[in-house]
């Protein structure tokens, strides 16, 4: 695991693990999906420098209404979502840009922020680094302490020393499948003390013209950022995919209530993976699944988080429902 940590006064230290830490679950994962029947690379890897651009870009786009209705919500009840919260760690899992904490943030005031430390957990550095930056520019009174680490492992490793807010917007919860779900949400009901809250954004269930244009942009800039995680195996794996053998191809999957982005070869493929010994072939029309996007009702977060062991204490939605934050704390008793 890495950690960057950034001091007061806009010094920045940085310090750093073994890389090969890093390498080794990029190299593992890559292997188990790359091998399965249904071939998988995780959308964790999307995230590089470029990625991380692309993904700002998509925000921007009228298809993709996530990021601006979960701002939405955030802006309108952020003094209720941090109301008596102080003295603590706001620790944002998945952070990538700094948006949507800055409408917390924002909300406190100089002198709240002054007690906080900010603990943006992220796998990319450089998307880090950039946001931390930025926080400190912004609000210079704030402590930030990043932590380069993928949270669906690490979180035990997560600085916990102090009372905290955990963060998990964007709804990338989605992401994960339902048993990556499960262990997820049990090892965050594990990190939640008393007094500890987790807030949890959640794409809410709509019509299905809403949801596949989310995901299939007039501008192609979605098709480019699927694309993009081939270009991450190339770079960190020695591998030989070329981005012309395949398409980008989102839909929506009504039985299990989810988005899932696939890349599907045009023609028939094969790469190597020179890092792994691995050569990879896909017959014309065969994908790759990149992402999973699971859409919610209440009925079925509420399910979720009850499995786990925790329970919803508060909920917050734009006018439509398109998107929704669940305030959730652990059961008592577990």
């Amino acid at each position: 695991m890495y950690q960057v940590l950034l001091a007061e006064k806009r010094e920045i230290r940085v310090q750093k693990g073994p890389k090969k830490l890093v390498d080794s679950q990029i190299a593992r994962d890559v292997r188990r999906g790359l091998t399965a029947v249904q071939k998988i690379i995780p959308s964790k890897y999307f995230y590089d420098a470029r990625g991380s651009r692309l993904f700002e870009k998509i925000c921007l786009l009228p298809e993709y209404y996530p990021t601006r209705t979960e701002l939405s919500v955030l802006r309108r009840y952020a003094s209720e979502l941090i109301d008596g919260f102080d003295k603590g760690d706001l620790v944002e899992l998945g952070s990538g840009s700094n948006l949507k904490i800055r409408a917390l943030l924002n909300a406190m005031g100089r002198s709240r922020r002054a007690t906080i430390r900010y603990v943006p957990v992220d796998i990319s550095e450089e998307a880090l680094l950039s946001a931390a930056q930025g926080l400190v520019r912004r609000y210079p009174e704030l402590k930030v302490a990043a932590v380069q680490a993928d949270f669906t492992r690490d979180l035990s490793n997560i600085p916990s020393d102090r009372r905290k807010l955990l963060l998990f917007f964007g709804s990338t919860i989605g992401n994960l499948d339902q048993d990556e779900c499960r262990i997820f949400l049990r090892a965050v009901a594990d990190t939640l003390k008393a007094g500890d809250r987790f807030l949890l954004g959640l794409d809410m269930l709509k019509p299905r013209e809403i949801l596949e244009a989310a995901y299939n942009d007039t501008q192609r800039i979605t098709a480019a950022f699927n694309k993009n995680i081939l270009l991450v195996l190339n770079r960190e794996l020695d591998a030989t995919f070329d981005l012309n053998d395949f398409e980008h191809v989102a839909f929506f999957d009504p039985h299990s209530e989810r988005v899932e982005m696939h890349l599907r070869a045009n023609c028939p493929v094969t790469a190597h993976i020179r890092d792994l010994g691995l050569s990879v072939t896909l017959d014309k029309g065969e994908t790759i699944r990149t992402e999973i996007c699971r859409k919610f009702s209440r009925v079925t977060a509420e399910t979720m988080v009850d499995e786990a062991g925790l329970t919803i204490s508060g909920w917050h939605s734009d006018p439509k429902g398109w998107f929704s934050i669940a305030e959730v704390v652990r059961k008592s008793g577990w």
